[in-house]
């Protein structure tokens, strides 16, 4: 049964696409309240750098909780430099243990430029399919149009930008106004 007593909170598309030796991700700003856009221009991919190595986050969830989780993992990189599959485990595991984690609500979309993964509190850790992945709101309507550009020409921006313009086009809860990061894997 659903909990009527808070209109629920919508929006937010993310999308991961790697190709060409380099990952892109990219997020809308849309933030909903029901009905209502509450902001147009929210920054839902963010560039961190935990012991000078570089990665690639994107949320899609309450921002509250995604940012509790950026730091979990920020925390999870220092301690294993470089090693973002290991880190993401390690958050995953804590996530679906931790009493108090396991009440954040949110998705994260993950790169260091090799490596892109899914992160969930159902405790999974996931390395997509294809090259490419998507969450939230509008995350099937990005990730079936990324799907379909993954052989032409276009390369990793520009496949997630027409992706992200297409589920723009279909979801009420995504919009054009993006963020997006390339990350290339470190030398």
């Amino acid at each position: 049964m659903a909990d009527d007593t808070f209109p629920g909170w919508h929006g937010t598309t993310i999308i991961g696409v790697k190709k060409g030796g380099e990952v892109v991700i990219a997020g809308d700003g849309q933030v909903s309240l029901g009905q209502t856009v509450i902001k147009g221009s929210a920054r839902k991919v963010r560039r961190l750098k935990p012991g000078g190595h570089e990665v690639v986050a994107g949320f899609a969830g309450s921002t509250a909780d995604a940012f509790t989780l950026l730091e979990r993992l920020e925390a999870k990189l220092e301690a294993t430099p470089g090693q973002l599959a290991r880190a993401s485990v390690e958050l995953a595991k804590d996530w679906r243990t931790d009493k108090y984690l396991q009440k954040l609500e949110a998705m994260l979309i993950v790169s260091d430029g090799s490596d892109i993964f899914v992160i969930t509190g159902a405790g999974d850790v996931l390395e997509p399919e294809h090259d490419v992945t998507a969450i939230g709101s509008g995350g099937n309507y990005a990730l079936a149009a990324a799907r379909g550009m993954m052989d032409s020409d276009r390369d990793a921006e520009e496949v997630a930008r027409a992706a992200m313009a297409i589920a723009a086009d279909i979801c009420v809860y995504t919009n054009g106004r993006l963020t997006v990061e390339k990350i290339r894997p470190e030398a």
